[in-house]
């Protein structure tokens, strides 16, 4: 089949569930079908079909029965939070981190990134310029989210018209959602970590001001020095380079530059100019009744963080300042009849950061934006339920300075959409669609672009016993290229590199089917999911090995392109003994992604295993883990390869006054044997490797 017929059919068959739903009976099982599969929290529908919960991640055959979320949250969202959301989720499956800097750190899904991966606050967009270049942070303050979902399939379209990233969602506590049963309560939390002297702390608390009316309050702060890392800093590729061009100054009769370099060349123990500081402080308000509910919040985001330098015979430490004003609002009605609740989200974005080169500030970045969705979830009536909306957003992108490497551009995006889904008997059939327009201009040269895309998936899902689900969705996609693609042109000191656009890309079109299967037997869990994707214009940065002021230079292009991959993971209790457990769980997952006639896709994860043991009580748990990374020889021309590492890491959780206790003391070292290591998914990997041996001590108090 070939690619447009596989499209065509594609939308035919999902319009045509989609239309099928349309016309089938609503009250048919009503009763039956609400008892079987309630509304989750959230108020979206809910399949029925218990939970798999491994090492506190849960791979939910509820959220959606096609392609299941993994969902980070509780102790483990506690043990794993970091400062950036990038770092935090990197230990999931199919997941993976840019690295860019200690300060800086975006994730990876299946080997995508940038803007084919949407970072999401409670459904509504960062609002900020972290998806233009890889220096630039997320605006999203993790010590106040209380679960992260890592989405794939057809959810994906209730955000995006590009399934084949994926998104992830950040569900945070900021506007509440329920009144508290107490006059107030407070969760919060502290850590202090070796590898960088991190400290970092925060809490937040919600206080009934009525029996309807709840009030939030949170502050956040955090502090690193520069970070400790296991050998050289250099990779063996970059340090011999380095000593090379050393040499030569040496010769030229340079011996200061000369000692520069060979000086940076067996750097060891430090990564210089990493260090980090950050703040946050926000509020909220929401009025909360069986009827609806409506609130809204404001927090004011605070980052500096260090760019650490490649080689130079006359380095130059650039930093980054970055501030980000949010206003956010949920407003939704609780209704009988079809539909079961309409809500309203939107949000405003004041952001700005600036670029401190050599103590002085060079470029400046201004990203004012506004998003807004409107989503209606119908009740579910007999075997069918649904999700449909709109969305808007729109931003206006400023830079001033000496770099200013790409132009002033304002960028609108509307989409409407829909999700419906279909239990019959054994079987769960979805059918999703979205149409999104994107236009582009630039300012004040008034060019623009404007791009039409649509978007269907169609899946089902077949649960053959209570235990065992199988599934297989496939999807047509469609991503309009972002202004930093198409008009970026010149050097950019913070990525250290020369990056060029191409005005004339047009829609990036994508094709996937992915396939898994769950088991859940209680005492065994699992999951494995195998996917591919098809592009017929994927576009990529690579290395073209010319230089410019010894800085890289970096050509956007777009060509057909293969993504293949596999993730894996699974559970075995092994014995319990009153309220203890001991069980072990592992994983893998790989990505292999090949550019059409030209070679590797650049910056891919290599292969992946994972393997744990823990021991669970009411009282404290114990966890020992093994996480392998296998070496990255499938890369692009003139990209470095990168070796297998091994880490090892372990934590302890202590309860002192039971599992449903106000406070959880946690112990937790990573990289316990202090190996070097390098992500194949990082711009920087060759000058910024992996944190050393990092030990922390993390305090949680809920009352």
């Amino acid at each position: 089949m070939t690619l447009p017929t596989a499209r065509i059919a594609l939308l035919v068959t999902a319009s045509a569930i989609s239309t099928t739903l349309a016309m089938l009976p609503i009250t048919a099982n009503a009763q039956t079908a609400t008892a079987v599969a309630p509304a989750d929290a959230d108020g979206h529908p809910q399949e029925s079909g218990a939970d798999i919960i491994v090492t506190g991640r849960l791979i939910s055959g509820n959220a959606d029965p096609i392609s299941a979320p993994v969902v980070l949250s509780g102790e483990a969202l506690t043990r794993d939070l970091k400062p950036q959301i990038g770092e935090m989720l990197a230990s999931l499956p199919g997941v993976s981190s840019t690295g860019f800097a200690p300060g800086v750190s975006r994730p990876v899904l299946r080997g995508f990134d940038g803007p084919r991966v949407q970072v999401l606050l409670d459904g509504i967009g960062s609002l900020d310029a972290s998806s233009v270049s890889a220096d630039h942070a997320v605006s999203l303050d993790t010590l106040n989210v209380e679960r992260v979902e890592v989405l794939h399939g057809p959810r994906v379209l209730l955000y995006a018209s590009d399934p084949a990233g994926g998104a992830v969602n950040a569900v945070d506590k900021r506007i509440p959602r329920k009144v508290p049963d107490k006059a107030f309560t407070v969760d919060a939390l502290g850590s202090f970590g070796t590898a960088a002297n991190m400290v970092n702390g925060g809490v937040a608390t919600d206080v009934r001001l009525a029996s309807r009316l709840v009030a939030h309050f949170d502050a956040s702060y955090y502090h690193s020095d520069d970070l400790h890392v296991g050998g050289y800093v250099l990779s063996p590729e970059l340090r011999a380079q380095t000593l090379t061009q050393a040499s030569d100054l040496a010769d030229a009769g340079d011996l200061t530059g000369a000692a520069t370099l060979t000086q940076q060349a067996n750097k060891r123990g430090k990564i210089a100019n990493s260090g980090t500081e950050g703040w946050t402080y926000g509020g909220g308000l929401a009025f909360i009744d069986d009827g609806g509910d409506i609130g809204v919040s404001v927090q004011r985001l605070a980052t500096d963080y260090g760019i650490p330098p490649r080689p130079s015979a006359d380095p130059e430490a650039t930093s980054i300042s970055l501030r980000q004003t949010r206003v956010d609002l949920r407003a939704g009605l609780n209704l009988e009849g079809f539909l079961k609740r309409v809500e309203v989200r939107g949000a405003y974005g004041d952001y700005e950061h600036a670029e401190i080169e050599g103590g002085d500030i060079g470029t400046q970045f201004h990203n004012q934006a506004l998003e807004v969705r409107l989503q209606a979830d119908q009740a579910r009536h007999g075997i069918w339920s649904g999700s449909s909306g709109v969305q808007y957003s729109s931003s206006q992108l400023r830079i001033t300075g000496d770099e200013k490497l790409l132009p002033n551009t304002n960028t609108d995006r509307f989409a409407v959409f829909t999700l419906q889904r279909l239990e019959v008997g054994q079987f769960d059939l979805e059918g999703a669609l979205r149409y999104e327009n994107t236009r582009i201009d630039t300012v004040p040269s008034a060019e623009h672009r404007n791009f039409d895309q649509y978007a269907a998936v169609a899946g089902a899902a077949w649960h053959p016993t209570d235990t065992v689900t199988l599934s297989v969705n496939y999807s047509h996609g469609e991503r309009a290229p972002s202004a930093e693609e198409l008009f970026v042109d010149g050097m950019h000191d913070a990525t250290q590199s020369y990056e060029r656009g191409n005005p004339n890309f047009k829609v990036e079109r994508s094709d996937s089917i992915e396939a898994g299967a769950r088991y859940n037997g209680g005492d065994i869990v699992g999951s494995v999911t195998v996917f591919g994707t098809n592009f017929a214009n994927f576009i990529t940065a690579v290395p073209t090995g010319e230089v410019i002021e010894d800085f890289p230079v970096y050509q956007y292009l777009q060509a057909p392109a293969r993504f293949r991959g596999i993730e894996a993971e699974g559970g075995v209790t092994f014995a319990h003994w009153g309220d203890k457990s001991l069980k072990a769980d592992g994983g893998v997952d790989y990505t292999h992604a090949k550019l059409v006639n030209m070679g590797p896709v650049p910056r891919i994860p290599p292969l992946r295993a994972r393997g744990g043991l823990e021991f669970d009580a009411a009282s404290f748990s114990l966890r020992g883990e093994v996480e392998w990374n296998a070496k990255q020889s499938r890369v692009t021309e003139n990209e470095n390869p990168t070796n297998a590492f091994t880490l090892v890491n372990a934590s302890a959780t202590w309860r002192p006054f039971g599992a449903q206790g106000p406070l959880s003391l946690i112990l937790a070292a990573d990289n316990l044997l202090d190996v070097t290591g390098r992500l194949a998914a990082s711009e920087t990997r060759d000058f910024v490797p992996i944190a050393g041996r990092d030990v922390r001590l993390t305090a949680r108090f809920t009352y």
